[in-house]
């Protein structure tokens, strides 16, 4: 080595920097890289992608090729350097042996270190896929050196009494899925990540919290008599609606309004035609989950159950349309402004009937009223109060106001309700 022109030794030197730089940005951008990104790649037949996975495939190997390497060309650069320094200073090798330490430290560190690792942290596919047909033949390579080194890695985890880890443990759940939406940024549209997010929300409600309520379950009495059946059955805008005899409990069947056509232009017109074409009605628990129950009427083939609660009685009505809002949102425009429940006022606030579910009010208005406990505003305010309120009373609940302004039967039939600004800090 000292017989080489000293411009070939930093010619030697310069290459053995390119190489640790190389080494150091393919370990950052195999590293950086997306696994599920990845696969999709590899599974479109993306080669660079499918080079990459199998390398990932066994990182244990992949580190070790790769530190043995940069060690390799570290140790022999900083010898060189040494040599350089020393023949260019002869007569103070101490201070050439100070300054190649120092100068090399510095060199490396910004060229082999900082900037390729930045660069491959930024843009870890355009290093990482071509740097793959590289390292693959250096694993073979370098084979016995990794075999050796990962035993003794072995065998310091064993005496350390570390476990080893297991593929399984890269799976998602439902959480890290939603941040995963939440944090797709443009590359998804948001239509799509609410639809996505209203998928991964469907295990955490359950058909109580979307039923139409007892209450508001529009069906036709069985009781009445022909012509008021029939005039009902005219005036429904429902295409699906309950046949009872009496009360609700006492349900017959499930009626579409194509089934009712024969009774309808029937020249002698009885209930018994309304009876043998209704469907048997079909029972939900109140406390399904919705993800439960989508697959529920999938199986079942159908479109409405009615709910029930633990004691047999009914609760209330779900249709798969309701399911279906919860994922891909509600199918008006402008659900705060066709809504029956919901009335905008000038002033910017807004009257809510009191059996309004919150859940609703919170999807058409963008607000976070607590869903926890009541599901509709009613049973919110009357939980807060823990009394009959009067009307005109207003409270506050989180960042919300609200004013009663009527009372019927020991129910909030309706209140003024308006977001507060937040408080500045």
């Amino acid at each position: 080595m000292n017989d080489l022109p000293i411009g070939l030794l930093f010619l030697m030197l310069g290459l053995l920097l390119l190489f640790s730089a190389f080494f150091s940005s393919s370990e950052t951008s195999m590293l950086s890289l997306n696994r599920y990104r990845l696969k999709h790649l590899a599974n479109e037949g993306h080669r660079g992608a499918t080079q990459a996975r199998r390398l990932l495939d066994t990182p244990d190997r992949l580190i070790s090729a790769i530190l043995i390497g940069n060690n390799l060309v570290n140790i022999a650069a900083a010898s060189l350097a040494t040599l350089i320094a020393i023949r260019l200073m002869p007569e103070h090798p101490d201070l050439a042996l100070g300054v190649s330490t120092v100068t090399l430290t510095l060199v490396v560190l910004i060229f082999s270190e900082v900037t390729p690792k930045t660069l491959a942290q930024r843009y870890p596919e355009k290093i990482a896929f071509p740097a793959s047909y590289v390292l693959r033949p250096l694993l073979v390579f370098l084979k016995p050196a990794i075999w050796l080194v990962n035993l003794i890695v072995k065998a310091i985890f064993w005496l350390m009494r570390v476990g080893h880890s297991h593929a399984g443990q890269e799976a998602l759940s439902a959480e890290e899925l939603k941040t995963i939406v939440n944090e797709s940024g443009d590359s998804l549209p948001a239509q799509r990540q609410n639809m996505l997010l209203g998928i991964l929300e469907l295990e955490n409600v359950s058909v109580n919290d979307i039923m139409v309520p007892r209450n508001e379950v529009s069906g036709i009495d069985m009781e009445n008599d022909i012509d008021t059946i029939a005039d009902q059955i005219r005036r429904t805008e429902y295409t699906r609606f309950p046949l009872y005899k009496g009360d609700l409990d006492k349900v017959i069947g499930i009626m579409h309004i194509r089934d009712a056509a024969e009774f309808l232009y029937a020249d002698e017109p009885s209930k018994v035609m309304l009876t043998k074409a209704a469907k048997d009605p079909y029972f939900v628990p109140e406390n399904t989950p919705l993800h439960t129950q989508l697959l529920n009427f999938q199986a079942q083939q159908l479109r409405m159950g009615l709910v029930v609660d633990e004691y047999g009685d009914i609760q209330g009505l779900v249709t798969l349309e309701d399911l279906l809002e919860e994922i891909v949102g509600e199918f008006t425009t402008d659900f705060a402004n066709s809504s029956k429940e919901i009335h905008p006022q000038r002033d910017g606030s807004y009257v809510i009937d009191g059996t309004a579910n919150i859940r609703e009010i919170n999807r058409a208005l963008g607000w976070e009223l607590p869903i926890d406990g009541p599901k509709t505003l009613n049973g919110l305010i009357l939980e807060h109060i823990e009394d009959i309120p009067d009307a005109n009373l207003s409270i506050k609940i989180d960042r919300y106001l609200i004013e009663i302004l009527q009372i019927r039967d020991n129910a909030v039939i309706a209140a003024r309700t308006r977001e507060l600004p937040a408080k500045r800090k």
